[in-house]
């Protein structure tokens, strides 16, 4: 390969690098670099120099995330190196840089970069639910497959579905959703459920709270125990208390303890080695 092929293939390469440099500074940069590297040489210059020059430059581009810039995460969200990967049987509770709460479950992930604060951009690989710390300067975007959820402060699972769908449950607060490659926004309120596969969009209601009518207290400490993981201990003379209550599903626990607590007169103390919580 001759001199000026070489040159325009790493140009090529060059001018692959994403939108966050504009087309002025990859100019400029290219010129910069041109000038050094194709400066006129004596004859007898060796033509492994411009393998070495071009090896430089993949290996750089690499290096900062830019040259290998086709998923979705690197196109919006540059030089990500951040990877959280839940590998057990248990739901994984993350805190996020900005404070946000990710609750990510089984065989799933979360990728973010290192200025996550200031770009609150994260791609979701299998399921989570966020609780997301509001930020009217900088909005928090979760990206899977080709749906981006868009929001300030609220609370909402996000689901894998099909290849390229998801499903997006908001339980509180307020997202925008939209569709790579399609101009419609969709604006979910509590207790809509955003469905996209198959390239078809929908939405539908679903029931966001579970509602306990004059049952036992302890079929709350039994419902405690099978989504939160914690045993919830009372005093004996409280098994037949009755309670009425209806709470979100995502509800935090200790926003339920504190609930019972308030209710019974009671005090209690949380274990979160032993996963216990005992009301006396």
């Amino acid at each position: 390969m001759d001199e000026k092929k070489i040159e325009e293939e790493l140009k090529k390469i060059w001018d692959e690098t994403p939108n966050l440099h504009s087309d002025a500074e990859k100019e400029a940069s290219w010129e910069s670099f041109q000038s050094k590297a194709f400066a006129p040489k004596k004859k007898d210059f060796k033509i492994w120099r411009y393998a070495a020059a071009a090896a430089v430059i993949i290996f750089m581009l690499i290096g900062t995330g830019i040259y290998f810039s086709r998923s979705p995460l690197q196109e919006n969200v540059y030089a990500a190196s951040n990877v959280i990967e839940n590998t057990t049987s248990k739901i994984k509770t993350v805190f996020l840089p900005d404070s946000s709460k990710v609750e990510l479950s089984p065989n799933s992930k979360i990728v973010y970069a290192n200025n996550f604060e200031s770009n609150r951009k994260i791609e979701i690989h299998g399921e989570a639910y966020f609780k997301v710390k509001k930020d009217k300067k900088h909005p928090f975007q979760v990206f899977c497959n080709e749906t981006t959820t868009t929001v300030l402060g609220t609370s909402f699972t996000v689901k894998e579905y099909t290849k390229n769908g998801a499903i997006i449950a908001l339980y509180e607060g307020s997202v925008q959703m939209n569709v790579k490659g399609q101009d419609k926004k969709w604006i979910l309120e509590p207790g809509d459920k955003f469905t996209y596969g198959n390239e078809i969009a929908a939405v539908a209601e679903f029931d966001r709270f579970i509602d306990f009518d004059n049952e036992k207290l302890t079929a709350l400490g039994t419902y405690i125990e099978e989504n939160y993981g914690y045993k919830m201990a009372i005093p004996q003379e409280y098994y037949n208390q009755r309670i009425t209550v209806r709470i979100n599903k995502k509800e935090d626990l200790k926003t339920i303890v504190q609930l019972i607590s308030e209710m019974y007169n009671l005090n209690f103390e949380v274990n979160d080695e032993l996963k216990e919580i005992t009301f006396q």
